[in-house]
């Protein structure tokens, strides 16, 4: 059997044919060279078998890219960095809302809103240019469970009820102009066919095309902490009590390090880290 046809088996437990280019092109988002990409290529290639797990291809080209360059292993990380938010799923409402707001939006986790029927608590609320936008966060703590379309249907009933709302003395919310669902893993078919159909926007891991969460936090420079290879979960776990949720927000606000009782020699290094990301 050829290494094109062998078969790798997903966190989802579904398999699917190896391929070479989906390893590549996530080796080249890392930032990663020629040489280095070759390097993790050869090895992976040496070392596939029917059956392998994408999580033990994934600990392959992670232990390379961290030897190498730890900056190229933090950025390779990103989707399970973002799993890292967990458990509770608060600190990815926090993710979302602080992405926006690098991207011009005033944002507010967690506002209390009037419906027609009934009060509603919004996950993030976004205004930007006059247009106001309720987003609903669904979060998963592991890989291989994406979004069905009870996740849709469920947040669109709640907009609706937010939409139909006849506004007064009770609330100072205007009426919202967009409904978002985002989820940091993926929508099944028939979720994305619901939310074209009412007019949701989906935005998850890699929807929509060239401008899913992946691809916005590599555009932006906008990575989570949980990405850090130098960092401990201790000490990220300490700077996401404290909503320090981006690499870009450690940088803005050092002293947070200093509460964490750190050697001025591992700061440098850890700042250092935060600076090759944000590529400032």
């Amino acid at each position: 059997m050829s290494k094109k046809e062998i078969e790798i088996r997903k966190s989802s437990g579904k398999t699917v044919p190896f391929s070479m280019d989906k390893l590549t092109n996530s080796l080249r988002r890392s930032g990663a060279d020629d040489s280095t990409i070759n390097e993790v290529l050869g090895k992976v290639k040496d070392e596939l078998y029917t059956g392998i797990t994408t999580k033990e291809i994934y600990n392959r080209a992670y232990a390379i890219l961290k030897k190498k360059q730890p900056v190229f292993a933090s950025k390779y990380k990103l989707k399970k960095a973002i799993y890292e938010l967990g458990p509770s799923g608060f600190p990815f409402e926090k993710f979302i809302s602080t992405l926006l707001k690098y991207s011009g939006y005033v944002t507010e986790v967690g506002k209390v809103v009037y419906g027609k029927c009934v009060k509603h608590e919004i996950d993030v609320f976004a205004k930007k240019n006059g247009k106001v936008i309720v987003i609903e966060c669904k979060f998963h703590g592991e890989e291989g469970r994406n979004c069905n379309v009870k996740v849709p249907l469920y947040i669109h009933s709640r907009y609706s009820d937010i939409c139909n709302a006849t506004y007064g003395t009770k609330s100072d919310f205007n009426r919202p102009d967009e409904g978002w669902v985002v989820t940091n893993t993926r929508f099944t078919e028939d979720a994305l066919a619901y939310g074209k159909c009412t007019d949701l926007y989906l935005l998850s891991w890699d929807y929509p095309e060239d401008n899913g969460l992946r691809n916005r936090i590599d555009r932006l420079g906008l990575y989570p902490i949980t990405v850090s290879t130098v960092m401990s979960r201790r000490e990220k776990e300490f700077l996401l009590s404290r909503d320090i949720v981006l690499c870009r927000q450690l940088h803005q606000d050092t002293f947070y390090l200093d509460h964490l009782g750190i050697s001025e020699s591992r700061k440098t290094k850890i700042l250092n880290e935060v600076v090759s990301l944000c590529n400032f």
